[in-house]
């Protein structure tokens, strides 16, 4: 009789999972997945009674774990350090683990239980910032001053500053290694991020004679113009300076030109230099935002005063929307040493040199990029003349590679978390069991996805890879048959369809977003039910959105409808479907762009990325389809002036 190994019954399963197909997969409902899935409701529930009494019934399970982590995070306060560590020491170099000691090192952290603390914390492979303040925490507890600097980076940042950090802080106030002025510009920071409990603690902090008080901070916050009009506070005074600024700051989101009349008068004159070029730099990024041309002069203004990254960006962009390519190249040159690194600014600075004459240098910089897979770089290689060229298919992953990729336990634990449905655990997993991975490996593990109809993680696995790629995982085509006939029936260029829903829901067909919007075209119910009436759809059902050839030809019909309210141009098609026909229209100049300047100066961050990954994705497609196959350049297309634009409402 032969004995089963825990080894061999995990090759069993993964050659059995290599097998079978997506829509097998997808089935199941043993009597002990029922009791997976009820442990995490009362997991998600906090009722760890309940939860315990399913430990027993998933025994065995490739989840049974799970069940074991969501019992030990709902007593992280009250668990044993023995518990704890025989957790971590049977599921250690596991995502479990990782979270499990992430939580846990929080809890230590918090309680002040430094000595574990300290063996536990060099075996997290990546701290959140919660966790790595508690560790400079504990550094700075056994007298390692060395922690100030490493401190300046959450002090910095504009968010809250995590707890651990906070006796760090206290004791480099207390050395004066944090002064007024950093405490000034920290609340300045707090207040321009719209975190005003927190701007408000630091202002507390602040010496005597420029402390606002709460309830002043909250009316100049509250009611910025009323407190424009008639406030008494003396700009003479380092505590008024500082309440006319969060007036500013707050009317500016709303009313930018009431703003600037506020500011550009006497008002502007009662402050020192300094004062008046912070003001004017913050007023500049805003109206960058908003594309008014003005902003370039206001920007000149605030003269030589430091401007973080996220403002030179902007001045860069509006510099862009003029063309003025000395003031593009400045503003790159300003810009930290690894933002200025990123292929975006790389691309501008070497458009921005062979505009003023340096070709040479220009080029130079063009090719560092030209040869990378994304936006940027087909745009520097278009630029350079060099032609489109896919990486050659490297050889087909093996039935044995594909079989050991799906014998590693993280796999089947992602794969079986998929089939029961918990998507989150189920990336987590697959992401933890991929990032080691090298491109035969990660070549079979995409594979798997495909095979067992995981598309995103088939796309973006597929993507990782650095010397041998398979573009045809890269740029799959699902439901091709589905696409396809809406591309014909709507006269959509097929790339650009399959690119959109690439990006849109990398063709999971049940996918939903946290805003609501539905499956491959991602619709939300609102809009999916006006184009079912505007095209006769008969029994329309928002929960019918999950059918492919539902939500297909739905979507197909409304990138039809803002593709012709655009004029064909695909660019401001894709940032209306993602951001609105109405901003899509706003964000177009007087006069024509360039459709590359368009991309790079849509407000939101969001739809600048979506449209710059469309747009290249159709690129791509168009390439290994065989079909026609046009420039990043020529598909982006010259984006017309407003008056060109069609009239049209807001969607």
């Amino acid at each position: 009789m032969r004995i089963c190994t825990a080894a061999s019954m995990r090759a069993i399963l993964a050659a059995v999972l290599v097998a079978l197909p997506a829509a097998v997969f997808a089935a199941g409902g043993s009597s002990q997945d029922k009791a997976v899935l009820a442990a995490r409701d009362a997991f998600v529930s906090g009722d760890g009674f309940k939860l315990a009494g399913y430990v027993g019934k998933v025994r065995g399970h490739a989840l049974d774990a799970y069940v074991a982590f969501w019992r030990l995070r709902l007593r992280l306060e009250e668990a044993a350090p023995g518990e704890m560590r025989n957790f971590l020491g049977r599921n250690e170099g596991t995502v479990l683990a990782e979270q499990l000691r992430r939580e846990w090192l929080r809890v230590l952290g918090k309680n002040g239980q430094w000595d574990l603390f300290r063996e536990e914390y060099p075996l997290l492979v990546k701290a959140d910032p919660d966790v790595a303040c508690y560790a400079l925490q504990e550094r700075w507890r056994r007298q390692d001053v060395s922690v100030f600097a490493e401190v300046r980076s959450f002090w910095k940042a504009p968010r809250a500053l995590p707890a651990g950090c906070a006796p760090v802080v206290e004791a480099m106030l207390q050395s004066w290694d944090l002064t007024p002025r950093d405490l000034r510009d920290r609340f300045r920071l707090l207040v321009q991020a719209n975190l005003m409990a927190e701007a408000r603690r630091i202002a507390e902090r602040l010496p005597a004679d420029q402390a606002p008080s709460a309830i002043q901070i909250d009316n100049a916050d509250g009611a910025p113009a009323r407190f424009l009009e008639r406030s008494a506070a003396d700009p003479k005074t380092a505590a008024g300076r500082e309440l006319w600024i969060v007036a500013l700051t707050s009317l500016v989101r709303s009313d930018l030109q009431r703003a600037v009349s506020c500011w550009d008068g006497r008002l502007r004159e009662r402050f020192p230099l300094e004062d008046q070029q912070y003001v004017w730099a913050m007023l500049a990024t805003h109206a960058a935002c908003r594309h008014l041309p003005e902003a370039l002069d206001w920007f000149g203004k605030a003269g030589e005063m430091p401007l973080s990254d996220e403002q030179l960006a902007w001045r860069a962009r509006i510099a862009l929307r003029q063309e003025n390519w000395s003031e593009v190249k400045s503003a790159i040159e300003r810009m930290s040493p690894s933002e200025r690194h990123e292929p975006v600014w790389i691309y501008w600075l070497g458009r921005s040199l062979c505009a003023l004459g340096a070709q040479e240098d220009g080029r130079t910089l063009l090719g560092r990029i030209a040869g990378e897979h994304h936006f940027y770089g087909r745009l520097a290689a278009e630029e350079l003349e060099m032609p489109l060229e896919i990486p050659p298919k490297a050889a087909p992953p093996t039935r044995k590679e594909i079989a050991e990729v799906a014998a590693r336990a993280g796999m089947q634990r992602s794969l079986a978390l998929y089939r029961l449905g918990l998507r989150t655990e189920a990336v987590a997993e697959w992401l933890w069991t991929v990032r080691t991975m090298d491109d035969r490996a990660l070549l079979a593990a995409a594979e798997l996805a495909k095979r067992n109809g995981i598309w995103d993680r088939a796309i973006n696995t597929a993507d990782r890879t650095v010397a041998e790629h398979d573009f045809t995982i890269r740029y799959p085509v699902p439901y091709s048959k589905v696409l396809s006939k809406q591309a014909r029936v709507r006269k959509l260029d097929e790339p650009l369809l399959f690119g959109l829903v690439r990006q849109e829901s990398r063709f999971i067909a049940d996918a939903r977003s946290s805003a609501g919007a539905v499956g491959l075209m991602q619709l939300l119910p609102s809009t999916a039910r006006l184009v079912a009436k505007k095209i006769g759809m008969k029994g329309f059902h928002p929960s019918r959105l999950g059918r492919p050839e539902v939500n297909a030809a739905l979507g197909a019909f409304y990138l039809r409808q803002v593709l012709d309210e655009f004029g064909g141009n695909a660019a401001l098609a894709a940032a209306a479907y993602n951001g609105g026909p109405g901003r899509a229209r706003r964000w177009c100049d007087a006069k024509p762009l360039e459709g590359a300047i368009y991309v790079e100066t849509i407000p939101f961050a969001e739809t600048r990325q979506y449209v710059k990954k469309v747009m290249t994705n159709a690129v791509y497609y168009a390439a290994l389809s065989g079909g026609e196959q046009r420039s990043l350049k020529s598909r982006l297309g010259t984006i017309g002036g407003v008056t060109a634009m069609k009239n049209g409402a807001d969607e």
